[in-house]
């Protein structure tokens, strides 16, 4: 039986690979994105679904997981990989409260959304893979998008406080940490600068191929860095013991 995969953001950049991906590997794909044209042609291209998807509204994750499982029966992946920087900074010049609060609510409070909609369908269903997409800037700093850095470290914490509990009952949860990816984030002349200064740039068919990769594993509520011509890499959390009263 095909699987059933699920992938906010997917009209563009890294969702629309991961689309691709488990299109060619025959998977039922649910195309999940506000961008209906170019959302509606991935999900042409890999004859599969598109749903109309604003994650920052809880009834619209509510309802991408309904149709997935009104069209297919059943559900075997996710990816929550919907995100957008530009938050601004905390100087007089580009502060921006109501750019702040637009990358809180894509980049963390979509993600809670997605995870409370598809984790229970997913342990409904005999379990299966879900998977977020965070950035290094989410194990480092990123000095030119602290708000953005903050909610990619945030998506991470809840990978790891959550995975333990459905790993129960049966849905791995991990985190992807890409570094520089050509995708709409990041305009040209963003990618050419950050070429020129030696560092390379995957292509978003690279970072779905490790997607994949990561998804079919056992592995749960574990965070891994993506970057061009290099094998996914674990990150290393240092494990902390609290202080005991009579230690």
């Amino acid at each position: 039986m095909a699987q059933v995969a699920v992938v906010t953001g997917a009209a563009s950049g890294i969702g629309a690979a991961v689309a691709r991906h488990y299109g060619g590997l025959g998977a039922r794909v649910v195309v999940a994105d506000i961008d209906e044209a170019d959302g509606t042609a991935v999900a042409r291209e890999v004859d599969g679904l598109f749903v109309r998807t604003d994650t920052t509204r809880e009834e619209d994750n509510q309802a991408l997981i309904a149709a997935a499982l009104a069209a297919y029966g059943g559900l075997d992946l996710v990816h929550l990989n919907a995100g957008i920087g530009d938050g601004g900074g905390f100087g007089e010049d580009d502060y921006d409260a109501e750019r702040q609060h637009r990358v809180l609510a894509v980049n963390l409070h979509g993600v809670m959304y997605g995870l409370h909609a598809a984790l229970p369908a997913l342990a409904a269903h005999g379990g299966g893979s879900l998977l977020v997409t965070s950035s290094m800037a989410g194990v480092g700093a990123a000095v030119f998008d602290p708000v953005y850095t903050a909610t990619k470290h945030a998506v991470i914490g809840l990978v790891r406080s959550l995975a333990p509990t459905w790993q129960e009952k049966g849905v791995r949860i991990n985190a992807i940490c890409p570094g520089f990816v050509r995708t709409p984030i990041l305009p040209p002349e963003a990618v050419d600068h950050i070429v020129g200064q030696g560092f390379a740039v995957a292509e978003p068919a690279e970072i779905a191929a490790s997607v994949a990769g990561i998804a079919a594993g056992e592995e749960t509520g574990r965070a891994y860095v993506l970057q061009a011509g290099r094998a996914p890499e674990l990150v290393s959390f240092p494990k902390l013991d609290l202080v005991r009263a009579d230690a």
